[in-house]
């Protein structure tokens, strides 16, 4: 059902790793509220058909409300800071200005420390690390341009927060996503661009199909959130409106959202 007030219409936002797990979530969440999205992805082979399906998802939004906003996708490689730059200056020709940035794409896999390698350790700070503070500065020197403000939200996670024994190389990478979004809240202030993280906890997508497939991991995880359940990327799509909304948000800047269904409190 369309809502029946549409919370970003006429907003610009665009977002990396927008066409799978939580940045699709999101990405049609935000079209849904009518704003335009322009998105990024890997632009591999295999991503394909993730952008196929995305295409189609926002196409039938459409047919359903005239009202939900347009997409733009394009590929690149968020470790080159010129993909973030060419993300932000493409919705900006398409749609005249950027309102709201998601700094999304990561990556993840388990790995025992001892086995890590430098592939590994590098490649998983090049992504979440690097990538979101390309994203986030490109979007910040447009924000900050056209000088009406803005909402900048960095996908951090509850592994920010609490250790992983098969972790150690990814828990690093979104802590630096939470500080980066702290510091940049104190940066970007004096502009009117606020800036938050989403922390997600378990949540069902690519990354975690493994454990989902395996019904041991699968009880195991169910049993440490209070809720009883694995959380959906639809899940994350909420509080990601939240975030962007200056009419919901106004006041909100530097903060950490942490959506776990209660893992976090539990875990303590």
């Amino acid at each position: 059902m369309a809502p029946p007030w549409r919370i970003l219409a006429g907003k610009t936002a665009a977002i990396t790793g927008g066409t799978t797990g939580i940045g699709r979530a999101i990405t049609l969440e935000y079209l849904r509220q009518g704003a335009n999205v322009a998105v990024n992805h890997l632009g591999l082979p295999h991503d394909e058909k993730h952008r196929a399906s995305l295409v189609e998802a926002a196409a039938a939004l459409r047919d359903e409300s005239p009202q939900a906003g347009q997409l733009l996708e394009m590929a690149g490689d968020v470790t080159d800071p010129r993909t973030s730059e060419q993300l932000v200056a493409a919705a900006v020709q398409q749609w005249g200005a950027l309102d709201i940035f998601v700094a999304n794409a990561g990556i993840f896999r388990a790995c025992a420390f001892l086995d890590i390698d430098k592939t590994l350790f590098d490649t998983s700070m090049a992504v979440n690390v690097n990538g979101a503070f390309y994203a986030c500065q490109a979007a910040a020197r447009q924000m900050v341009k056209q000088g009406s403000g803005g909402a900048i939200i960095g996908v951090s996670s509850i592994s920010a927060l609490v250790g992983g024994g098969l972790q150690v190389h990814y828990t690093p990478t979104k802590a630096a996503v939470l500080s980066m979004m702290q510091s940049m809240a104190i940066a970007l202030a004096k502009h009117r661009i606020r800036c938050n993280a989403l922390l997600p906890g378990t949540i069902h997508t690519q990354l975690a199909e493994d454990d989902m497939q395996n019904e041991t991991k699968r009880a195991y995880l169910e049993h440490r959130i209070p809720m009883g359940r694995v959380g959906k990327p639809e899940d994350m799509a909420g509080p990601a409106v939240f975030l962007a909304s200056d009419d919901l948000s106004g006041y909100v800047t530097g903060s950490q959202l942490l959506a776990d269904g209660g893992m976090f409190v539990h875990l303590q």
